[in-house]
């Protein structure tokens, strides 16, 4: 396994070693101890997400309030998607800078996102299989978020916006600017 951590403070993206053969393919899509040696974090995950989604779904951008923020180690077992994280770390030197990623059942990267972050991802596949592990539960009350298409952020999320299908929650979400502020660094 390999970890690259990239200009915004935090996030991690994995490449794992595959085995390939005739047979098809093994690789260890998660160790706890390797994941600390690579990271420096000891975290536990507990709870594990899974998704599916049909092309042209975008579900985000999407955090918890403390204290059940949530920090992610997301992959995709199907398919493809676009996955972003915004840092919403009010005190941080990339605060409303975003990262994006091109995460497949091919390429197998996983991305670490830890608490701080809005996240969200739309399918470019026909379908995909979205899984992460969270480091808190799910908490219905510390739900919030941010409009996917907010003029501030300006994400190009590599599909036409008429074919992107939003849930009615998240298309009353607030704009960037709009949020409450509730991360800090």
């Amino acid at each position: 396994m390999k970890a690259e951590k990239i200009n915004i403070e935090g996030i991690i993206v994995f490449t794992p070693d595959v085995f390939s053969d005739k047979r098809g393919y093994f690789f260890e899509s998660f160790n706890a101890s390797q994941f600390e040696e690579l990271t420096g974090l000891n975290i536990s995950f507990v709870q594990d997400n899974e998704s599916f989604s049909r092309f042209g779904v975008l579900r985000g951008l999407h955090f918890q309030i403390p204290p059940f923020e949530q920090g992610k180690l997301i992959r995709v077992i199907h398919g493809k998607v676009l996955d972003v994280a915004v840092d919403i770390r009010e005190d941080s030197n990339t605060f409303g800078q975003y990262f994006c990623i091109e995460l497949s059942d091919e390429n197998k990267k996983q991305v670490f996102i830890p608490s701080g972050f809005a996240h969200g991802f739309v399918t470019l596949s026909e379908t995909a299989i979205f899984s992460y592990k969270c480091t808190n539960f799910y908490h219905k009350g510390s739900e919030s978020g941010i409009r996917y298409d907010d003029q501030k952020l300006n994400i190009d999320w590599k599909i036409d916006k008429n074919k992107i299908i939003l849930s009615e929650k998240d298309l009353l979400l607030p704009d960037f600017g709009n949020h409450k502020k509730f991360y800090s660094k």
